[in-house]
Protein backbone atom coordinates (compact mmCIF):
# COMPACT_ATOMS: atom_id res chain seq x y z
CA UNK A 1 0.00 0.00 0.00
CA UNK A 2 1.23 3.47 -0.81
CA UNK A 3 2.62 5.35 2.05
CA UNK A 4 -0.18 7.95 1.76
CA UNK A 5 -2.53 5.60 1.76
CA UNK A 6 -1.43 4.47 5.01
CA UNK A 7 -1.93 7.77 6.38
CA UNK A 8 -5.08 8.17 5.11
CA UNK A 9 -5.85 5.09 6.43
CA UNK A 10 -4.67 5.08 9.97
CA UNK A 11 -4.88 8.64 12.19
CA UNK A 12 -1.30 6.84 13.72
CA UNK A 13 0.99 4.29 12.16
CA UNK A 14 2.62 1.38 14.07
CA UNK A 15 5.57 0.11 12.27
CA UNK A 16 9.00 -2.11 12.98
CA UNK A 17 12.25 -2.03 11.64
CA UNK A 18 14.31 -5.12 11.02
CA UNK A 19 17.88 -5.74 9.73
CA UNK A 20 18.77 -9.02 7.33
CA UNK A 21 21.40 -11.45 9.05
CA UNK A 22 24.34 -12.54 7.39
CA UNK A 23 23.71 -16.34 7.79
CA UNK A 24 20.59 -18.27 6.64
CA UNK A 25 20.26 -19.76 10.41
CA UNK A 26 19.99 -16.21 11.20
CA UNK A 27 17.54 -15.46 8.71
CA UNK A 28 15.33 -18.00 9.27
CA UNK A 29 15.28 -17.14 13.09
CA UNK A 30 14.20 -13.30 11.97
CA UNK A 31 11.54 -14.81 9.65
CA UNK A 32 9.86 -16.20 12.43
CA UNK A 33 9.98 -13.06 15.27
CA UNK A 34 8.88 -11.24 11.92
CA UNK A 35 5.74 -14.17 11.28
CA UNK A 36 5.17 -13.59 15.91
CA UNK A 37 4.55 -9.68 15.14
CA UNK A 38 2.42 -10.00 12.42
CA UNK A 39 0.07 -10.89 14.80
CA UNK A 40 0.70 -7.05 15.69
CA UNK A 41 -0.81 -5.68 12.38
CA UNK A 42 1.37 -3.48 11.90
CA UNK A 43 0.91 -0.46 9.23
CA UNK A 44 4.45 -1.35 7.67
CA UNK A 45 7.50 -2.81 8.63
CA UNK A 46 11.10 -1.75 7.09
CA UNK A 47 14.18 -3.32 5.82
CA UNK A 48 17.62 -2.21 6.65
CA UNK A 49 20.09 -2.25 3.98
CA UNK A 50 23.85 -2.96 3.97
CA UNK A 51 26.60 -0.40 1.80
CA UNK A 52 28.92 -2.23 -0.56
CA UNK A 53 27.26 -5.85 -0.71
CA UNK A 54 27.19 -6.70 3.09
CA UNK A 55 23.49 -7.74 3.12
CA UNK A 56 22.51 -6.03 -0.27
CA UNK A 57 21.34 -9.79 -1.56
CA UNK A 58 19.28 -10.32 1.59
CA UNK A 59 17.30 -7.58 1.79
CA UNK A 60 16.26 -7.88 -1.31
CA UNK A 61 15.24 -11.08 -1.05
CA UNK A 62 13.74 -10.70 2.44
CA UNK A 63 11.44 -7.57 0.98
CA UNK A 64 10.18 -10.02 -1.74
CA UNK A 65 9.39 -13.14 0.55
CA UNK A 66 8.02 -10.50 3.19
CA UNK A 67 5.45 -9.32 0.11
CA UNK A 68 4.59 -12.11 -1.44
CA UNK A 69 4.39 -14.62 1.96
CA UNK A 70 3.23 -12.91 5.16
CA UNK A 71 0.27 -9.95 5.51
CA UNK A 72 3.26 -7.76 6.40
CA UNK A 73 3.74 -4.69 4.01
CA UNK A 74 7.36 -3.97 3.99
CA UNK A 75 9.41 -0.96 2.82
CA UNK A 76 13.14 -1.48 2.25
CA UNK A 77 15.83 1.31 2.89
CA UNK A 78 17.73 2.04 -0.27
CA UNK A 79 21.62 4.01 0.32
CA UNK A 80 23.38 6.04 -1.93
CA UNK A 81 26.85 4.44 -0.63
CA UNK A 82 28.12 2.10 -3.60
CA UNK A 83 26.15 2.44 -6.09
CA UNK A 84 25.75 3.46 -9.76
CA UNK A 85 22.59 4.86 -11.35
CA UNK A 86 22.39 1.78 -13.00
CA UNK A 87 22.48 -0.10 -9.57
CA UNK A 88 19.63 1.83 -8.12
CA UNK A 89 17.43 1.42 -11.43
CA UNK A 90 17.18 -2.19 -11.36
CA UNK A 91 17.05 -2.21 -7.62
CA UNK A 92 13.74 -0.13 -8.18
CA UNK A 93 12.88 -2.24 -11.50
CA UNK A 94 12.89 -5.31 -9.14
CA UNK A 95 10.86 -3.70 -6.12
CA UNK A 96 8.53 -2.19 -8.56
CA UNK A 97 7.83 -5.73 -10.46
CA UNK A 98 7.13 -7.37 -7.35
CA UNK A 99 4.79 -4.85 -5.93
CA UNK A 100 6.87 -3.25 -3.44
CA UNK A 101 5.11 0.72 -2.71
CA UNK A 102 7.37 2.46 -1.23
CA UNK A 103 10.94 3.05 -0.12
CA UNK A 104 13.35 4.71 2.66
CA UNK A 105 16.12 6.54 0.64
CA UNK A 106 19.04 7.41 3.04
CA UNK A 107 22.43 8.57 2.27
CA UNK A 108 24.16 5.77 3.98
CA UNK A 109 27.59 5.52 5.37
CA UNK A 110 30.38 3.71 3.73
CA UNK A 111 30.81 0.44 4.56
CA UNK A 112 32.94 -0.50 7.86
CA UNK A 113 35.39 -3.19 5.57
CA UNK A 114 35.93 -0.44 3.12
CA UNK A 115 36.98 2.53 5.05
CA UNK A 116 39.07 4.12 2.46
CA UNK A 117 36.17 3.92 -0.35
CA UNK A 118 36.17 6.99 -2.41
CA UNK A 119 32.26 8.36 -2.48
CA UNK A 120 33.49 10.33 -5.59
CA UNK A 121 32.31 7.25 -7.80
CA UNK A 122 28.73 6.93 -6.13
CA UNK A 123 25.24 8.11 -8.13
CA UNK A 124 24.24 10.26 -5.67
CA UNK A 125 26.13 12.34 -3.45
CA UNK A 126 23.28 13.16 -0.59
CA UNK A 127 19.64 11.54 0.18
CA UNK A 128 17.67 14.45 -1.10
CA UNK A 129 19.47 13.20 -4.69
CA UNK A 130 18.48 9.54 -4.13
CA UNK A 131 14.99 11.29 -3.62
CA UNK A 132 14.89 12.81 -6.76
CA UNK A 133 15.78 9.73 -8.80
CA UNK A 134 13.24 7.59 -7.54
CA UNK A 135 10.63 10.46 -7.67
CA UNK A 136 11.33 10.63 -11.32
CA UNK A 137 12.04 7.03 -12.22
CA UNK A 138 8.40 6.40 -10.58
CA UNK A 139 7.11 9.19 -12.78
CA UNK A 140 7.99 7.45 -15.92
CA UNK A 141 5.43 5.65 -17.95
CA UNK A 142 4.52 2.18 -16.93
CA UNK A 143 7.57 2.33 -14.21
CA UNK A 144 5.56 1.53 -11.56
CA UNK A 145 2.22 -0.63 -10.76
CA UNK A 146 1.05 2.85 -9.04
CA UNK A 147 0.76 5.78 -11.10
CA UNK A 148 2.14 7.72 -8.42
CA UNK A 149 5.45 5.73 -8.53
CA UNK A 150 6.70 5.23 -4.86
CA UNK A 151 6.07 6.39 -1.81
CA UNK A 152 9.18 7.75 -0.03
CA UNK A 153 10.22 7.90 3.19
CA UNK A 154 13.75 9.72 4.49
CA UNK A 155 15.32 9.95 7.78
CA UNK A 156 15.52 12.71 10.73
CA UNK A 157 17.54 13.14 13.47
CA UNK A 158 15.92 14.65 16.82
CA UNK A 159 19.05 15.08 18.57
CA UNK A 160 21.36 16.02 15.32
CA UNK A 161 22.91 14.15 12.78
CA UNK A 162 25.98 13.64 13.60
CA UNK A 163 27.60 14.53 10.78
CA UNK A 164 25.95 18.07 10.70
CA UNK A 165 27.02 19.79 13.49
CA UNK A 166 25.33 23.12 12.51
CA UNK A 167 21.17 22.54 13.99
CA UNK A 168 20.30 25.06 11.35
CA UNK A 169 21.83 23.75 8.10
CA UNK A 170 20.88 20.52 9.28
CA UNK A 171 17.08 21.50 8.98
CA UNK A 172 17.76 23.10 5.76
CA UNK A 173 18.71 19.65 4.54
CA UNK A 174 16.17 18.04 5.56
CA UNK A 175 14.05 20.42 3.73
CA UNK A 176 16.17 19.99 0.97
CA UNK A 177 14.78 15.90 1.04
CA UNK A 178 11.16 16.74 1.07
CA UNK A 179 11.40 19.39 -1.63
CA UNK A 180 13.08 16.51 -3.55
CA UNK A 181 9.55 14.59 -3.46
CA UNK A 182 9.93 12.67 0.51
CA UNK A 183 6.72 11.75 1.91
CA UNK A 184 6.98 11.22 5.11
CA UNK A 185 10.04 11.25 7.72
CA UNK A 186 11.06 8.75 10.01
CA UNK A 187 13.38 9.66 13.37
CA UNK A 188 16.49 7.82 14.59
CA UNK A 189 16.05 6.18 17.86
CA UNK A 190 15.51 9.01 20.82
CA UNK A 191 15.43 8.10 24.59
CA UNK A 192 13.76 11.81 25.89
CA UNK A 193 10.62 12.82 24.14
CA UNK A 194 11.32 16.39 24.35
CA UNK A 195 13.79 16.00 21.52
CA UNK A 196 11.27 14.66 19.26
CA UNK A 197 8.28 17.30 20.43
CA UNK A 198 11.78 20.04 19.94
CA UNK A 199 12.24 18.40 16.21
CA UNK A 200 8.90 18.33 15.40
CA UNK A 201 7.95 22.01 15.95
CA UNK A 202 11.77 23.01 14.05
CA UNK A 203 10.32 20.95 11.05
CA UNK A 204 6.99 23.21 11.30
CA UNK A 205 9.45 26.22 11.44
CA UNK A 206 11.23 24.88 8.31
CA UNK A 207 7.86 24.61 6.43
CA UNK A 208 7.99 20.79 6.25
CA UNK A 209 4.71 19.14 6.20
CA UNK A 210 5.12 15.92 5.84
CA UNK A 211 3.91 13.26 8.45
CA UNK A 212 6.84 12.51 10.85
CA UNK A 213 7.05 9.29 12.64
CA UNK A 214 9.02 8.50 15.88
CA UNK A 215 11.52 5.86 16.59
CA UNK A 216 11.73 4.27 19.53
CA UNK A 217 14.55 1.04 20.87
CA UNK A 218 13.47 -0.08 24.04
CA UNK A 219 17.19 -0.93 26.10
CA UNK A 220 17.68 -4.42 26.10
CA UNK A 221 21.14 -4.98 27.69
CA UNK A 222 23.87 -2.43 28.89
CA UNK A 223 26.17 -3.97 26.34
CA UNK A 224 23.54 -2.94 23.72
CA UNK A 225 23.51 0.79 25.48
CA UNK A 226 27.06 0.67 24.68
CA UNK A 227 26.79 -0.60 21.58
CA UNK A 228 24.33 2.63 20.76
CA UNK A 229 27.14 5.03 22.04
CA UNK A 230 30.12 3.29 20.20
CA UNK A 231 27.61 3.45 16.67
CA UNK A 232 27.94 7.72 16.73
CA UNK A 233 24.15 7.45 16.40
CA UNK A 234 23.79 10.74 18.55
CA UNK A 235 22.03 8.98 21.29
CA UNK A 236 21.32 11.05 24.58
CA UNK A 237 20.70 8.60 27.36
CA UNK A 238 18.88 11.01 29.88
CA UNK A 239 20.45 10.65 33.73
CA UNK A 240 16.57 8.94 34.85
CA UNK A 241 16.79 6.11 32.89
CA UNK A 242 20.90 5.50 33.59
CA UNK A 243 20.17 5.51 36.90
CA UNK A 244 17.09 3.27 36.41
CA UNK A 245 19.73 1.08 34.82
CA UNK A 246 22.47 1.32 37.35
CA UNK A 247 19.97 0.03 39.78
CA UNK A 248 20.07 -3.20 37.84
CA UNK A 249 23.19 -4.06 39.08
CA UNK A 250 23.39 -5.31 35.60
CA UNK A 251 20.76 -8.09 36.01
CA UNK A 252 19.97 -9.17 32.00
CA UNK A 253 16.22 -9.66 33.03
CA UNK A 254 15.99 -6.33 35.27
CA UNK A 255 17.58 -3.96 32.78
CA UNK A 256 15.49 -5.66 29.62
CA UNK A 257 12.29 -4.79 32.00
CA UNK A 258 13.68 -1.44 32.43
CA UNK A 259 14.14 -0.90 28.79
CA UNK A 260 10.71 -1.90 27.89
CA UNK A 261 9.31 0.46 30.57
CA UNK A 262 11.04 3.54 29.33
CA UNK A 263 9.67 2.71 26.30
CA UNK A 264 6.08 1.66 26.83
CA UNK A 265 5.98 5.42 28.82
CA UNK A 266 8.07 7.04 25.85
CA UNK A 267 4.99 5.33 23.60
CA UNK A 268 2.36 6.24 25.83
CA UNK A 269 2.98 10.03 26.20
CA UNK A 270 3.93 10.16 22.51
CA UNK A 271 0.51 8.93 22.19
CA UNK A 272 -1.28 11.42 24.63
CA UNK A 273 0.35 14.22 22.30
CA UNK A 274 -0.73 13.26 19.07
CA UNK A 275 2.19 11.84 16.98
CA UNK A 276 1.67 10.68 13.60
CA UNK A 277 3.30 7.31 13.97
CA UNK A 278 6.11 5.56 15.83
CA UNK A 279 8.62 2.77 14.65
CA UNK A 280 9.77 0.13 16.88
CA UNK A 281 13.79 -0.18 15.97
CA UNK A 282 13.03 -4.76 17.02
CA UNK A 283 16.94 -5.32 17.04
CA UNK A 284 15.24 -8.68 15.22
CA UNK A 285 13.33 -9.25 18.28
CA UNK A 286 9.71 -9.64 18.71
CA UNK A 287 9.37 -10.03 22.46
CA UNK A 288 10.28 -6.52 23.80
CA UNK A 289 8.17 -4.78 21.20
CA UNK A 290 5.26 -7.34 22.03
CA UNK A 291 5.65 -6.44 25.84
CA UNK A 292 5.16 -2.67 25.20
CA UNK A 293 1.75 -3.13 23.60
CA UNK A 294 0.85 -5.52 26.69
CA UNK A 295 2.00 -2.72 29.08
CA UNK A 296 0.35 -0.03 26.75
CA UNK A 297 -3.27 -2.90 27.42
CA UNK A 298 -3.52 -3.49 23.90
CA UNK A 299 -3.30 -6.47 21.49
CA UNK A 300 -2.19 -5.19 18.36
CA UNK A 301 -1.85 -2.00 15.95
CA UNK A 302 -5.55 -1.45 15.43
CA UNK A 303 -6.34 -1.10 18.92
CA UNK A 304 -3.65 1.79 19.48
CA UNK A 305 -5.01 4.30 16.64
Amino acid sequence: MHIADIFAKHETTFSFEFFPPKSVEAYEGLYAAMRDLEALHPSFVSVTYGAGGSTRDMTHDLVVRLKTQTTLDPIPHLTCVCHSEGEIRAILERYASAGISNILALGGDPPKNRPDYDRASDAFRYAADLVAFIRKFGGQRGAHPDPRGFGIGVAGFPEGHPGTPNRVKEMDFLKAKVDAGADYICTQLFFDNRDFYDFRDRCELAGIKVPIIAGIMPVTSVKGLSAMADMALGCRFPAPLLRALNRTGGDLDAVRRVGVHWATEQCRDLLDRGVRGIHFYTLNKSTGTREIYQNLGVKSSADLR
